[in-house]
């Protein structure tokens, strides 16, 4: 009796175990095409009792998964994302920036309003050519506002995108944690967990692709997973990962600034849990850098070359006047302090003067004086010599001068900030004239202007021309408060000189800095967010730019604001620090009143005529193109551009640095495109291997199949073929 229990007890064990690995193939077989099932196996092992064999048992129904090869494709699946996630973003740049030789691109525009100028010096008194600059100019303008636009627009895509995938990776490490309980729970009570593995790993390998990963098993079955850098997302109890997108994004809308919200993992009041810098790959990766780096370097190189272009024009645009000189002028320079801020008229060498002429409507002189002159005649001190030529004395001045000579309404004020003149007639027209002496007809060349913007008695800006420095003739104008104050591009290893600053608006000191020779960039920040005083009214930042960065100052309240240095210091200029270029390309338009009447445009200047009057007189001609010619000669000139969005100082033409910008961005394109086809190719080849060990293969299975069956078979006949001895055993007894 006891022999035949055993192999009773035997054959139904392998009954069992069969049944069991029957039951492993059926669900291998028809999860063929189930997304991240991996193949089971069953592993059979002997039974024994007191060293008897006893039958067989399932020991383990494994997973057919190769755990290193799994790591090394989710690494890489991680980077992959991390490209792709841009791709929509390079297709959209692609299409807004064209390429160089299109008639669409920004070089053509560029080069468009040129031949528009070139017109307008043939035909100087030409009112259709005036009018085609003017549309030439607005075309060339609209185009790169559209650019900035777009660049604006993607970047906030890719921000409310970046949000989407913080709430996923919420999610999935929400569903990770508990599907690592139900392992836990599983495994301690000897239930299969398998498929739950699975589960898990399709989690993971999902999280892979939003976020670059690393995990580890522990012995209980339960997986932690951390960010490459060391930040926990999975482990006893779940940080939240969360990120608010931004409402609208500007070009002065940055990260580093505060104005787009933190990339978080664990509680957002923890300044120390924003991962935006640590973020190696994925697609958050992917989004960052889109948001942070590419677009914004896009957007800089287009500044760059929006600030050049207005500077360039406008200097040599208040060089002249419409004929026959004008009514008004609106000054563009901010002052946020008229009654102490001051100038000096050619300090070095003490010649330089500005005449100014008042011209009757057909252009023949009615008066004129020069700006040291009437300065000196209203008892302030000598061009050069003194400190006194604060910038309302002078608009008081001027005012009294136009007034006694036949313009007996004209104002001319300050207290809008800028410097605005008004004759208030229209018999009259003004104009002024650089010379390089105070004689009639001395030679014309821009006049020295030395700026001392707190009225310390120290020089802060030294420009080249009287109206340029005032702004009173701009062709381009960007209406812009001088609320943002920029670095050059400088390493990340930039240390300042020893200096003092001081910043003031129109409320006067908002308060000061001591930088200590050696301080770093990101120690500046961390000094002016320390300081009560100054951080109540300015934030710094340390804002990337290409392969570089640049320290930046904001006004709180958008306000001009004024940034000085005690005498004898060199950071500002060693720095570069200067009101910003950023977000010009956005704003910068053709004066309001050119646009409206283009015969406004300066196209000639004034002229001295010796052969006039008794000594000599000056005139404004209708077919002047003395100021035209210069502007097609500086459009056509090389320029030299600085270091901006990555791309190198140079000197270039406006349409060659156009273009440049044009084949840069194809060129990153391309090199995108490259990078993201390799990556792909490396990812897929890594995917194939692993589903090759992992996926179910139907002709093994099948083949299993019959040996299970048979195996059953076997058993149950084994157990067939007992009972019948034990019913022959009974008929016996």
């Amino acid at each position: 009796m006891g022999t035949l229990t055993l192999a009773l007890r035997t054959a139904q064990s392998g009954l069992l175990a069969n049944q069991q690995a029957l039951d492993v193939t059926s669900r291998n077989i028809s999860n063929v095409n189930t997304e991240g099932y991996s193949r089971k196996v069953v592993t059979f092992e002997n039974s024994s009792l007191v060293g008897a064999g006893t039958g067989v048992n399932i020991s383990e129904i494994m997973r057919s998964v190769d755990e290193g090869l799994l790591k090394s494709f989710r690494i890489e699946s991680s980077e992959l994302n991390a490209l792709s996630s841009q791709n929509t973003f390079w297709d959209r740049l692609q299409d807004l920036f064209g390429s160089p030789e299109a008639n669409t691109s920004l070089s053509h525009t560029i080069s468009a309003f040129s031949e528009a100028i070139e017109s307008v010096v043939v035909s100087p008194n030409n009112a259709l050519e005036h009018t085609e600059a003017v549309r030439r100019a607005e075309d060339m303008l609209q185009q790169m506002q559209q650019m900035s636009i777009a660049i604006q627009e993607l970047r906030l895509q890719a921000d409310q995108k970046l949000s989407d995938v913080a709430t996923e990776i919420n999610s999935l490490v929400g569903e990770i944690d508990t599907l690592n309980d139900d392992i836990i729970a599983s495994g301690s009570v000897s239930r299969e967990t398998s498929d739950l593995k699975d589960q898990r790993d399709l989690k993971l390998s999902r999280l892979s692709e939003l976020i670059d990963i690393r995990y580890f098993s522990r012995t209980d079955g339960d997986v932690v997973v951390f960010t490459s850098s060391g930040r926990t997302l999975v482990d006893t109890v779940p940080p939240e990962v969360t990120h608010t997108s931004a409402s609208a994004v500007t070009p002065t809308t940055t990260h580093s600034e505060g104005d787009f919200s933190g990339f978080f993992i664990g509680s957002s009041e923890n300044p120390a849990n924003d991962a935006t810098e640590d973020i190696r790959d994925g697609q958050a990766k992917g989004l960052i850098d889109m948001r942070d780096s590419v677009l914004p370097n896009l957007q800089s190189q287009i500044d760059e070359l929006a600030a050049n272009l207005r500077d360039v024009i406008n200097q040599v645009h208040n060089r002249g006047v419409s004929f026959p000189g004008a009514t008004e002028y609106n000054g563009t320079r901010n002052f946020t302090e008229p009654t102490t801020q001051l100038i000096k008229l050619d300090p070095t060498n003490s010649a330089d003067d500005v005449t100014i002429v008042l011209f009757d409507s057909s252009g023949n002189e009615s008066e004129h004086t020069t700006l040291n002159s009437i300065m000196t005649n209203a008892g302030f001190s000598s061009r050069g010599s003194g400190d006194d030529w604060h910038i309302s004395d002078i608009a008081s001045t001027l005012q009294s001068w136009l007034r006694n000579n036949g313009a007996s309404d004209a104002t001319v004020d300050t207290s809008s900030g800028q410097f605005d003149i008004s004759l208030n007639t229209t018999s009259l027209g003004l104009a002024f004239r650089d010379q390089t002496a105070t004689a009639d007809g001395s030679s014309s060349e821009d006049a020295e202007i030395a700026y001392d913007s707190n009225g310390d008695g120290v020089i802060d800006e030294t420009v080249s021309g009287f109206s340029y420095f005032f702004g009173l003739n701009d062709f381009f104008v960007d209406n812009l408060a001088d609320n943002v104050w920029e670095s050059d591009v400088l390493a990340s290893t930039y240390t300042a000189s020893a200096s003092t600053l001081t910043f003031r608006d129109a409320t006067g000191s908002i308060g000061s800095l001591t930088i200590a020779a050696g301080t770093s960039l990101e120690d500046i920040v961390t000094q002016v967010s320390n300081d009560s005083t100054l951080s109540q009214n300015v934030t710094a930042a340390v804002v990337p730019d290409g392969s570089g960065y640049r320290l930046r100052f904001s006004h709180n309240s958008g306000s001009s604001m004024q940034i000085t240095q005690a005498s004898g210091n060199t950071f500002l200029s060693d720095a570069g620090i200067d009101i910003a270029d950023v977000r010009i390309s956005s704003t910068l338009t053709v004066r309001t009143d050119i646009k409206n009447t283009p015969s406004k445009m300066s196209v000639g200047a004034p002229q001295w005529d010796s052969t006039l009057g008794v000594a000599g007189e000056y005139l404004m001609s209708v077919a002047d193109e003395t100021v035209a010619e210069q502007i097609a000669e500086a459009l056509n000139s090389t320029t030299s551009f600085d270091v901006s969005g990555g791309m190198p100082t140079a000197s270039l033409t406006f349409a060659e640095r156009a273009a440049a910008i044009v084949s840069t961005n194809a060129t990153l394109a391309n090199t995108h495109d490259r990078n993201e086809s390799a990556q792909r190719s490396l990812t897929e080849s890594l995917e194939l291997q692993f589903e090759s060990e992992r996926g179910v293969n139907l002709d093994e299975e099948m083949s299993n199949l019959i040996i299970f069956e048979q195996a059953f078979a076997s058993s149950a006949r084994i157990i067939t073929t007992i009972q019948r001895m034990f019913d022959a055993l009974e008929r016996v007894l």
